[in-house]
């Protein structure tokens, strides 16, 4: 337990400022006793980059090269998270995500069609042998 960030979660708007105001602070009237406050927003959750879906687009199956595109989005979105560009890395984040999710549409439909294709041949030869041997089988008989 980290003993700067206590285990309360208090409003953004009842944390005070530590301290009081020194006397005659500018732009504070002299008689009255105000407190300020300050709002910290803090993200919860930092911006993802899709790094490891980028990768597993780009291993397995790559149509069109958007495993690619997607991996190096996503390596701009990490980069951006570093330095701390937390919009910049937010926006390259979405567009990798979207690049996979077109990577991984076209590679499920791929081999959708392939296994459709794969069984309609099947299905055609083993008819066409069928009807082959019973054509042979009449014509000995």
């Amino acid at each position: 337990m980290n003993p700067a960030y206590p285990p309360q979660n208090y409003a953004a708007d009842t944390v005070p400022l530590q301290g009081t105001l020194p006397p005659g602070a500018p732009g504070q009237p002299q008689n009255s006793t105000v407190l300020q406050y300050t709002t910290v927003n803090i993200n919860s959750e930092p911006p993802k980059d899709h790094i490891i879906w980028s990768i597993c687009s780009l291993v397995y199956g790559n149509p069109c090269f958007l495993g690619l595109a997607a991996l190096i989005f996503s390596v701009k979105a990490r980069d951006r998270k570093m330095v701390g560009d937390l919009n910049g890395a937010k926006h390259y984040g979405a567009t990798a995500r979207c690049l996979n999710i077109w990577a991984t549409v076209l590679l499920s439909l791929i081999f959708l069609i392939f296994f459709i294709v794969v069984i309609v041949t099947s299905v055609t030869a083993a008819n066409a042998v069928h009807s082959y041997s019973s054509n042979n089988y009449n014509f000995r008989g």
